[in-house]
């Protein structure tokens, strides 16, 4: 797999340098606390990050591949519509951390 290889085949783009096109998970508007209640889109909460899927990184991306779970501020963000769906366009600095995998069952759990 390329660097620069989209999980959504026929995206009309090609990422450049340390550009990270993601796609947003669930909706922005409400959402539900651990307990079931709905918690309104306009109830003062401190920053919140989001989760994103990248669907496309830059040739000059080291630490994200399509595919990947990415946090980050949704404040710092541009949105791009292709092909009718709507995308966020990150640089890769703008990325605070990447979903890790399980644990293998014979690893350490050590991470160096």
């Amino acid at each position: 797999m390329t660097a620069d290889h989209n999980l959504d085949s026929g995206l009309p783009i090609r990422l450049l340098h340390d550009r990270v096109l993601v796609r947003m998970e669930g909706s922005e508007g409400e959402r539900r606390s651990t307990a079931g209640i709905v918690i309104p889109a306009t109830a003062a909460v401190g920053k919140r990050l989001a989760w994103a899927t990248a669907v496309g990184v830059g040739p000059n991306v080291r630490s994200i591949v399509s595919g990947d779970r990415v946090l980050f501020d949704p404040d710092d963000r541009s949105e791009v519509e292709l092909h009718g769906r709507g995308y966020v366009l990150l640089r890769e600095r703008d990325v605070h951390a990447v979903a890790a995998e399980r644990v293998e069952e014979d690893a350490t759990g050590l991470y160096l």
